[in-house]
């Protein structure tokens, strides 16, 4: 089965590029597209998609409630932000509201459709310059009180390490003999545990808490 995407995106020249590189690609499907807030909203109630691109500097709408309304609408898709945004502001409140990937807009296409495919597979794509913001928050982060290590089991832990490199479920079920769907399940434990709702979130809070 394709990926199937849906666009929130204001401006026309990129909005018209994700189209035709995603409508050039076998395996993803262009279910629809916005160009406002409201509209982005609207969409996300009528197509369910596996994946969401959505820019944050919509006319109408911080694309950020755009993105927590996919997430909470739809807790099984991703949500990539597509964005000349580059603050630790913008960044945080993206993975909070439960962004799965960051890319910049200097994003080649090849590389957004990519990325799509990674995220999918269960890895966390981002641009480098904000993988680097992330890190440099993450050293940032000393002053929060440490979780004690029994929150999580010892394979909960594994599975986050190896979340935090990016495998996806199949590699991590490979890794530790285990299903995917085991996998998955670990995930769901991890995400309710630590009170997050996304990958980014969970590695994010792991790492600031001194679980990695």
């Amino acid at each position: 089965m394709p990926i199937t995407i849906a666009i929130i995106e204001d401006n026309l020249e990129f909005l018209r590029r994700y189209s035709d590189i995603i409508s050039a690609s076998p395996d993803v499907e262009l279910l629809g597209s916005a160009t406002t807030g409201r509209d982005g909203l609207a969409l996300v109630d009528r197509c369910r998609a596996d994946v969401y691109l959505i820019d944050l500097g919509l006319p109408d709408l911080n694309g950020v409630e755009v993105i927590r309304h996919a997430v909470r609408s739809h807790p099984d898709c991703d949500v990539v932000v597509v964005t000349v945004f580059a603050d630790d502001a913008h960044i945080m409140a993206s993975i909070e509201a439960g962004a799965t990937g960051y890319l910049l807009k200097d994003t080649s296409l090849a590389e957004l459709v990519a990325c799509i495919r990674t995220l999918r597979d269960g890895g966390a794509p981002v641009s480098p310059v904000i993988a680097r913001k992330i890190l440099q928050r993450f050293h940032i982060s000393k002053t929060v009180q440490p979780v004690p290590p029994s929150l999580l089991t010892e394979r909960e832990i594994e599975v986050l390490r190896t979340l935090a490199k990016g495998l996806s479920f199949n590699e991590i079920g490979e890794l530790y003999a285990i299903s995917p769907h085991t996998v998955a399940r670990h995930v769901k434990n991890i995400y309710k545990k630590l009170a997050v709702h996304s990958r980014g979130e969970a590695v994010y809070e792991a790492t600031a808490l001194g679980l990695l």
